[in-house]
């Protein structure tokens, strides 16, 4: 079965960083685009960031552009979310998944509807 597994959140104070970790498993980590989403209490899931398989085919949620940077390690199996200058209002579960296989290469998945598979989730709490 496909599993992701997501570390490193935490507690951290505004203006600082935290690097989130996804490991994928049971499926080639080469064949799909992947993603970071967010969801608070009561609040839609939202994408903060997706890459395409084609790695330079990045998307970013308007809130968090410039401010984190998604990264994939074929080699590792791995995909990352470098979380910088962060905010109060970022603290929330975050969920990294895997979009669908058919899409195109260099389209860096965005909408919910375009993920097949979902870690359990890591908690990211930011202190003002």
């Amino acid at each position: 079965q496909v599993q992701l597994a997501e570390s490193g959140g935490g507690l951290v104070q505004a203006g600082g960083s935290l690097r989130l970790s996804c490991a994928v498993s049971g499926r080639s980590f080469s064949s799909s685009g992947v993603g970071w989403f967010r969801q608070a209490p009561g609040k839609e899931r939202e994408c903060v960031a997706g890459i395409a398989r084609l790695g330079s085919f990045t998307y970013y949620a308007d809130s968090v552009k410039g401010r984190f940077t998604i990264s994939r390690d074929g080699a590792k199996n791995m995909l990352y979310l470098q979380m910088n200058s962060l905010k109060p209002d970022d603290t929330t579960v975050y969920y990294c998944a895997l979009a669908r296989t058919t899409l195109h290469n260099s389209y860096a998945p965005r909408l919910v509807g375009e993920y097949d598979t979902w870690g359990q989730g890591t908690q990211v709490t930011v202190s003002s």
